[in-house]
C-alpha cells in the first residue's frame, strides 16, 4: 500500500493500464491494500489494445422507448471491449421513457438533448409555462457516449432517475473512450449532465430581478441556447442520480465557458444525488450553482479546474468527499463563489462539508479558497498538499468574521480540519494568512501541522483515526455523525467499491476495470 507522507513522493514509474481484458468483469470489491502509481498517465492517443476474443457482440437493435420519435439504430461502434449497437437517443425527451441495460448496446448523444420542455420558474402555470413532467429513466449498466457539444440537459418541471448499483453503475463517458482511444490524462471530450431546477439563486440575469425570488433565473454556463434555471420553489426536484461515473467531460460550448462533469443549477431539496464519481473533467469536477444541494459519497477525480465550485447562493451540504487531483494538472479544489457586485444578496451562499479527503498535487496558489461573502464550514476532514501550494485562503474579512446581515450563517468556521501542507495558510485579497489561521485555530481539535497517513491516497491512517470527531448532526438533519474524520475509514471503507473506475491517478478498488475503458458484465 503507498503511503502517502508529508513529503508526497510520487512513484515515477508508471502503471501500464492495458485494455479491458475477461478476466475484468466490474463486480463490488474486497478492499484492502492496492499499490498504487501516483503518476499523471501518459500523453498522446494510443492504438486500442485488441483483447483475445470479442468480449461484447452488438445487440439485434434498439429498444422501443414510450417517446413518440424514439431511438435511432446509428450501427455499430467498436473498441478493446467489443461491438456494441449504438442508439442514439432524441434530441429532446417528451414523454416520460426508460433507457433499459441491454447487453451490447450503448446509447448516443447527438448534440444537446432535453429531457422535457423548460416549465419556467414556477411549479404553476403562473409564468405562463406548463411543466412537461417528462421523467428520463436509465437503468443500473447503462452507458451512454458523446463527443464534442453534446450533453444532457434536464430542464425544470421535468425528473430524470439515473440509479445504478455499486455492481453495475451507470456511466455517461466520451465517444473516444468506447474506441479505448484515451489515455489516463485524457479530458474535454463532451459537455457534461446539467440538472435545471427552480430553487432560489443569485446574480440574476433579468436588470432589477430580486435576487432569490422566482423573477431571478440564470442561463446554463457555455449553452449556446437557451437552458434557463432558478426559481423561488427551495424544494423542487429535478430526481435522482446515483450510482453513476461521468468521465471525459467539459467540452468548450461557447467561448471559454464549459460545461463540468455535473452542473446543477437551481436544484431544489428533493433532489437525490449520492454516490457521483467524476473523472478528468477539463473544467470543474462538480459546479453548484444556487438552490439546495445534498449529496453524499462524491468523487472527484482529475479536474483540470476547480474539484468543488459553489456559486450563485447555494445552500449545499456534502458527506463523505473524496478530491484528488492528478500531478501537475487542476486549479483548486474548493472555489467558494466570486467576488462581484452581487456579494450582498440573499440568498447567501452557505456550504457544508463533513468528512472529505482532499489531495491536491500541483504547485498553485491554495488548495481552498473562499470568497464572495460565502458562508462556508469545513469539520472532519483532511487536507494534503506538499508541492508548495497553500491549504487555506480566506479572501476577506466578511468571510472570516461577520456574524450579522440578511441570511448570514455566521463566519467561516473550521472543526477537526487537519492540515498537511508546506503553507498551511495563505494572504488573501482583504484577509491576511495570520487572520485566516486565527479563525482555523479557534476551531475545535483543528491542526495545521498535521501528518498524513493516508494509504492510496484516500483511507485513513493511525494519524487521521486519531483525530476526534466534530459532532455535525447539529448543523442539519442531513449530516451523520461519522465514526473518524476523513472521507474513507475502517468503519465505511467500503462504500468506494465497485461502482467506481481505476487510473494510475488513484485506484479505490482493484477489481473495477479502468477508467480508459469500458466494464463488461456477465
Amino acid at each position: 500500500m503507498t503511503n502517502l507522507h508529508r513529503s508526497l513522493i510520487l512513484g515515477a514509474s508508471a502503471i501500464a493500464l492495458s485494455a479491458c481484458g475477461a478476466d475484468e468483469i466490474v463486480s463490488p470489491g474486497t478492499g484492502g491494500n492496492v499499490t498504487i502509481n501516483n503518476g499523471g498517465g501518459g500523453g498522446g492517443t494510443p492504438t486500442p489494445t485488441p483483447t483475445s476474443g470479442t468480449l461484447v457482440t452488438p445487440a439485434a437493435g434498439c429498444p422501443t422507448i414510450s417517446d413518440p420519435v424514439g431511438l435511432t439504430d446509428s450501427g455499430t461502434i467498436s473498441g478493446p471491449t467489443g461491438e456494441y449497437r449504438v442508439c442514439t437517443m432524441p434530441a429532446r425527451f417528451t414523454a416520460s421513457s426508460t433507457l433499459p441495460y441491454i447487453a451490447g448496446l450503448v446509447y448516443r448523444m447527438n448534440g444537446r438533448v432535453d429531457v422535457g420542455e423548460d416549465g419556467g420558474p414556477a411549479p404553476d402555470n403562473s409564468d405562463g409555462l406548463d411543466d412537461t413532467d417528462v421523467e428520463l429513466t436509465i437503468e443500473p449498466g447503462v452507458i451512454v457516449y458523446a463527443s464534442g457539444s453534446s450533453f444532457l440537459n434536464v430542464n425544470r418541471g421535468n425528473t430524470i432517475q439515473a440509479n445504478g448499483t455499486a455492481a453495475r453503475p451507470i456511466i455517461f463517458t466520451s465517444r473516444d473512450n468506447v474506441q479505448g482511444l484515451n489515455t489516463d490524462s485524457s479530458s474535454g471530450q463532451w459537455g457534461g449532465v446539467v440538472l435545471s431546477g427552480r430553487a432560489p439563486v443569485t446574480d440574476c440575469i433579468a436588470s432589477g430581478a430580486t435576487p432569490g425570488s422566482v423573477n431571478c433565473e440564470r442561463q446554463v454556463e457555455g449553452a449556446a441556447q437557451p437552458a434557463i434555471f432558478g426559481g423561488a420553489t427551495p424544494g423542487d426536484s429535478s430526481g435522482s442520480m446515483s450510482y453513476v461515473q461521468i468521465r471525459y467531460s467539459g467540452f468548450v460550448l461557447s467561448g471559454d465557458s464549459e460545461l463540468q462533469s455535473l452542473t446543477t443549477g437551481g436544484t431544489g431539496s428533493g433532489t437525490t444525488l449520492n454516490h457521483i464519481m467524476s473523472y478528468n473533467s477539463s473544467d470543474d469536477g462538480v459546479e453548484f450553482f444556487g438552490g439546495r444541494v445534498n449529496v453524499k459519497n462524491l468523487i472527484v477525480v482529475g479536474a483540470e479546474d476547480d474539484s468543488i465550485d459553489t456559486d450563485t447562493g447555494v445552500k449545499a451540504n456534502l458527506q463523505y468527499v473524496i478530491a484528488i487531483q492528478r500531478p501537475g494538472a487542476g486549479d483548486t479544489i474548493i472555489e467558494a463563489d466570486s467576488d462581484n457586485a452581487f456579494n450582498d444578496s440573499t440568498p447567501r451562499q452557505d456550504t457544508r462539508i463533513s468528512n472529505a479527503t482532499f489531495v491536491h498535487q500541483k504547485a498553485d496558489d491554495q488548495v481552498v479558497r473562499i470568497r464572495g461573502f460565502a458562508d462556508y464550514r469545513i469539520a472532519n476532514s483532511v487536507i494534503v498538499s506538499n508541492q508548495g501550494t497553500a491549504c487555506l485562503r480566506v479572501d476577506g474579512q466578511e468571510e472570516l468574521f461577520r456574524t450579522t446581515g440578511a441570511d448570514e450563517a455566521g463566519p467561516v468556521a473550521f472543526d477537526s480540519l487537519v492540515l498537511d501542507c508546506d503553507t498551511p495558510f495563505r494572504d488573501g485579497s482583504g484577509a491576511t494568512a495570520a487572520e485566516v489561521q486565527g479563525v482555523f485555530d479557534a476551531g475545535t481539535n483543528t491542526n495545521s501541522a498535521f501528518t498524513n497517513t493516508l494509504t492510496s491516497l484516500f483511507l485513513n491512517g493511525s494519524n487521521e483515526d486519531g483525530v476526534p470527531v466534530f459532532d455535525v448532526t447539529a448543523w442539519n438533519s442531513f449530516f451523520e455523525l461519522p465514526a473518524r474524520i476523513g472521507a474513507v475509514y475502517t468503519e465505511n471503507a467500503d462504500w468506494v467499491n465497485g461502482w467506481t473506475c481505476k487510473s494510475s491517478t488513484v485506484t479505490f478498488d482493484a477489481n473495477t476495470s479502468a477508467c480508459t475503458s469500458l466494464p463488461v458484465y456477465n
